[in-house]
């Protein structure tokens, strides 16, 4: 699948040329990257690993001819934050995907709360401090811009054995519906993408066992599509699937529901 031409001349026409992608080497940011350069965009790419982030920017030219900047860093941070905006700050940035983000599973109790405190600090403080420097950036440039926020299914309800992940997730999607509302006098358009389970390596590090997901090749493109036209995309047949299924569930239910979806995720972890 890839990015049609009209839908590339209507983003460029409506945006411009220059895109960042946060959390660019692997995953649903890597495909983004790739779609994106693709269709004729530019890019800026962060990752904290600096090797894999190059190896992609050097991919990218060769295949595409795409001018990339990579940048890397960690967002947890907030002097990598700052790196960020210093060094875009020449430029017209018209679409900013807020794609970095990990998770974590099991027993909160049982968490590591450095590790807790880490996520929040990365799937939410720095997502609010980019969206907010770029949409006042955005305001200021005569063509105006695109914010798309990466949420997840888990965030429409609590879910036991992963509960502050989710939490984290019911930050970014509370965001980004209000923002869309917020932002669309000023021009600029927030899409919010809830993809259910996605092969990456988001599993491995949130130590789940998966046993039902999505290839990123799935969602990348109808992320793409969706800028400006909707604030909320489920993108992919799974996740529709799965939350259509839940949207007459009543929430305690959806609870009980994805606590034992997670509880399958995590078997396999210690008790």
């Amino acid at each position: 699948m890839k990015v049609s031409i009209n839908q590339a001349n209507r983003l460029k026409e409506s945006y411009g040329n220059w895109v960042i992608i946060t959390g660019a080497t692997s995953g649903i940011g890597r495909e983004l990257a790739l779609k994106f350069a693709e269709a004729g965009f530019k890019l800026v790419m962060t990752g904290r690993r600096e090797k894999e982030l190059e190896q992609l920017s050097t991919q990218l030219f060769d295949s595409y001819q795409t001018e990339t900047i990579p940048i890397a860093g960690d967002l947890s941070k907030m002097e990598d934050i700052n790196t960020l905006l210093k060094e875009t700050d020449h430029l017209s940035i018209g679409v900013v995907v807020l794609n970095a983000g990990f998770g974590t599973s099991g027993k909160f109790m049982n968490a590591d709360i450095n590790q807790e405190v880490n996520m929040l600090e990365l799937n939410c403080k720095s997502v609010m401090v980019m969206s907010h420097h770029f949409a006042n950036k955005m305001r200021t440039q005569p063509k105006k811009g695109a914010l798309v926020f990466m949420s997840s299914i888990v965030a429409f309800q609590g879910v036991p054995n992963a509960a502050n992940y989710a939490a984290t997730k019911a930050y970014v999607q509370s965001l980004g519906e209000a923002l869309a509302r917020e932002l669309k006098p000023e021009g600029i358009d927030v899409l919010t993408a809830a993809p259910g389970p996605v092969a990456s390596g988001f599993a491995e590090r949130a130590d789940m066992i998966m046993d039902m997901t999505m290839k990123p090749e799935a969602v990348g493109v109808p992320i793409i599509n969706a800028i400006g036209r909707k604030s909320t995309l489920l993108p992919g047949f799974l996740t529709k699937f799965l939350v259509y299924n839940l949207r007459i569930t009543p929430r305690w239910g959806k609870i009980m529901i994805m606590g034992k979806v997670m509880g399958g995720f995590t078997k396999h972890q210690p008790t």
